[in-house]
């Protein structure tokens, strides 16, 4: 098994319209998404985002802080998994309950570097230090 990232991302007000029972609905179905991730051993990490915060750039000494949502979409949210190979990740993320809910979700699948191929670098695995 490999590890993959899924960054999702969404309009900033994606659920702002939501009735509150919409939106114990979508966390629900979250949950369950979760609940089956980790009976499939899939499961290694999930969190959602709050939608605030900064995005740092520059240079010691000449650091720059600008507003996280500059544009409309914002990742909202990720999942940290375990699967086969890229296309076994992305069927996971296919079922992800934020595109059940909303038409402007997208998931970003992305393999975790685990070593540098070129000097053989490996990163620290910190799930399996414990």
């Amino acid at each position: 098994m490999k590890e993959y990232m899924l960054i999702i991302r969404n309009t900033l007000d994606s659920k702002s319209s939501f009735s509150i029972a919409q939106d114990l609905e979508f966390l629900n179905s979250c949950n369950q998404y979760i609940g089956k991730l980790e009976k499939g051993k899939n499961l290694i990490a999930a969190q959602p985002l709050i939608r605030e915060g900064k995005i740092l750039s520059g240079t010691p000494g000449a650091w720059k802080e600008d507003s996280f949502h500059t544009g409309k979409e914002v990742i909202v949210g990720y999942y940290h998994l375990l699967a086969k190979d890229l296309q076994s990740a992305i069927e996971l993320a296919k079922e992800n309950p934020e595109f059940t809910y909303t038409s402007t979700a997208s998931i970003e699948v992305r393999p975790v570097k685990m070593k540098v191929e070129t000097t053989g670098f490996v990163y620290p695995d910190k799930k399996n230090q414990a």
